[in-house]
């Protein structure tokens, strides 16, 4: 017998089993319901995240066997199987096997390594096989006389066709389906006709090294990176493949890109309250107002919350909140920091998936990465105030950014060095006397006031150090009263009249001796 006549003899079974596959699963997902993103990632589909950062590698393997629809699969499958029997009836079954098993690996890998969207289908495959037919055919041209579907000059224009369609649509995986070819290629220049073909050397050294080269991309995209934020001094390590999302609100956002099923999220916000505190009003107001339990919220139907309760952050206190939601992904898990420093609280929240137990290994790195920097309005308040030494204006700058960011202690030098080159300068004296508060000068800091209204005896910021020094006296009725000066000079301030209410509410409660 021939080798030509060799290579028509035999039912294609390797071909028609995987047709008979690949049909059988999108019938069930068919039968199931609609099939969208989610389901193809709940099946198994090419989710970047989750092969790398939830450790499910496998899925370079099941997405092969995944359609988004009907045409989808019915076009893989016309090719697949014209070119898949005719390879499988020109070389041994067992290294064609191995070619489906090689190709599938690479054109994930390689559709890994360009993207880590969401992809399926067996167009690796299909490509795979009409270039190993490419390759072998033309290789053995004089030989395989009867299996000249795909031989030669009549492959290219097939492989043509089918490359400009994938490039001049959309959402289609070109890296995978070069992956595909290229494969189909490679393994080709190595594939020989049945009756040539001796061994399991070959068949298994090629889904050896498809497993390496996969083992690899995983590798390379498996790393990590350092986000910071200068505005206000924060930086985060973030998996490789999370990128920045605007949100619309200010906040500083990333997530894994997922839209549903699988999705991650990190959310970085920092909040100006104007007077130092431990974060436990932000906490207690975040889980009020978009934690309510059973109602709806960005993530999804609050189901569980806990918190707030103490814990530490990048080396600084903190409040944390956790909370359980049913999102249209499936149920998610939130936890939330809330991080004073200064003037200013930090909300820091990480949502991720509860399907994907894995994933809270990865938000643990990130909050143990976690890092405070200097702010970038401080760090140039410091610049300014070293190239114009001796000038009152920098001095006051730096030390009123030092106290707002938490610094009191720090904040004091330079606002002494201020007030002493400009002594009528009520706003410093002001600074300087809110610096002494919050370090615990108490005596210093009412001096400091009572000089300010000194020099401005009609300034509303004067008279509000005077309530801070009455305040931090413990006599909330002088408190009140120098308030109430403050306010007839001022009557439309808005923060001294909640200040009035607060002092008021304070007098009037029962539980006041």
């Amino acid at each position: 017998m021939s080798i030509g006549q060799s290579a028509v003899t035999g039912w294609p079974w390797v071909t028609l089993a995987l047709a008979v596959v690949l049909v059988g699963v999108h019938a069930v997902l068919a039968l199931a319901g609609p099939v969208d993103v989610d389901v193809l990632v709940r099946w198994g589909a090419k989710a970047g995240p989750l092969v790398v950062e939830a450790g499910q590698p496998w899925r370079l393997v099941t997405a092969n066997f995944l359609h988004r629809d009907w045409p989808h699969l019915g076009l893989n499958l016309l090719v697949l199987v014209a070119a898949g029997v005719a390879l499988e009836r020109v070389c041994r079954r067992r290294d064609y096997a191995a070619l489906l098993v090689t190709a599938g690996l690479i054109t994930m890998a390689g559709s890994l390594g360009w993207s880590g969207a969401v992809s399926v289908g067996a167009s690796g495959l299909v490509y795979a096989c009409v270039g190993a037919l490419l390759v072998l055919s033309r290789r053995y041209r004089g030989r395989l006389a009867k299996s000249r579907w795909m031989s030669g000059e009549s492959a290219l224009p097939t492989v043509l066709v089918f490359l400009w369609m994938g490039w001049t649509s959309v959402g289609v995986d070109n890296a995978g389906h070069l992956g595909g070819l290229l494969t189909g290629l490679l393994v080709g220049a190595f594939l020989e006709p049945r009756a040539l073909s001796r061994g399991l050397v070959r068949p298994v050294g090629l889904v050896v090294v498809a497993g390496v080269v996969a083992a690899l991309v995983v590798g390379e995209r498996s790393g990590w990176r350092l986000e910071r934020d200068d505005t206000f001094g924060v930086s985060v390590l973030l998996p490789e493949g999370w990128r920045g999302e605007e949100d619309g609100q200010g906040r500083r956002s990333f997530s894994n890109g997922l839209p549903g099923l699988g999705r991650a999220t990190f959310s970085a916000e920092v909040i100006e309250v104007g007077e130092p505190g431990d974060g436990a009003v932000q906490a207690r107001h975040f889980q009020e107002e978009t934690l309510v339990p059973g109602a709806p919220g960005p993530e999804g139907r609050t189901l569980k919350v806990a918190g707030p309760v103490p814990t530490r952050v990048g080396g600084r206190d903190a409040r944390r909140v956790r909370a359980e939601l049913e999102g249209p992904g499936g149920d998610t898990y939130l936890m939330a920091f809330f991080v004073p420093r200064g003037e200013w609280v930090y909300r820091l929240v990480f949502t991720w998936p509860a399907a994907y137990p894995a994933y809270e290994a990865v938000v643990d790195r990130m909050v143990a990465e976690l890092r405070f920097g200097e702010p970038a309005l401080l760090r140039e308040a410091r610049a300014r105030a070293l190239l114009v030494p001796g000038a009152p204006g920098p001095l006051r700058v730096l030390g009123g950014e030092l106290r707002r960011w938490g610094q009191a202690e720090a904040a004091v030098a330079p606002l002494t060095d201020a007030v002493r080159l400009a002594p009528s300068h009520v706003e410093t004296r002001v600074e300087l006397a809110r610096a002494l508060f919050e370090t615990g000068r108490v005596d210093e800091g009412c001096h400091a006031a009572a000089e300010a209204r000194v020099y401005g005896p009609s300034d509303t910021g004067a008279l509000e150090a005077g309530v801070r020094c009455e305040l931090a006296r413990g006599d909330v009725a002088r408190a009140l009263e120098r308030l109430e000066e403050a306010r007839r000079l001022d009557p439309r301030d808005a923060r001294l009249r909640a200040a009035e209410v607060s002092l008021r509410a304070v007098l009037e409660s029962p539980a006041r001796p």
